[in-house]
């Protein structure tokens, strides 16, 4: 794996958790405004202001982590289409994060770090 592969798997992977996470602070925000609040249409917008941004912009720092990881690792354009909807739904991130890793296309195949583990223990 090039160094250009290694850094983007590592940025992907802590933009794809990160963007879970932001989701996961919006919609406590949103649960507080909406749901604990007496009355959301009094003006109380708890945590919505700030963490709406912060989502916006996680959001868009991986739809441009998954076109450099496109480009990095020759995706098909399934692929990439699959990435940029993953950051629809709340969590999906890391389920595409997850899933393109096992299929080794973040630069290592999941057998080839089975492999790499078992050479590394092995007291020969």
């Amino acid at each position: 794996m090039t160094q250009l592969q290694s850094a983007t798997r590592s940025v992907f992977r802590i933009v794809a958790v990160a963007e879970a996470l932001s989701w996961a602070g919006l919609l406590i925000a949103m649960f507080f405004k909406w749901v604990v609040a007496d009355d959301p249409h009094a003006g109380a917008e708890g945590g919505v202001p700030i963490m709406g941004p912060i989502h916006g912009g996680v959001f868009v720092l991986f739809v441009l982590t998954s076109l450099v990881a496109w480009r990095v690792f020759s995706w098909r354009l399934g692929t990439l289409a699959l990435a940029l909807a993953s950051a629809v739904p709340p969590f999906a991130t890391i389920w595409f994060e997850r899933r393109v890793d096992r299929q080794g296309r973040l630069g290592v195949s999941a057998a080839g770090r089975t492999t790499v583990a078992a050479g590394q223990s092995d007291p020969a």
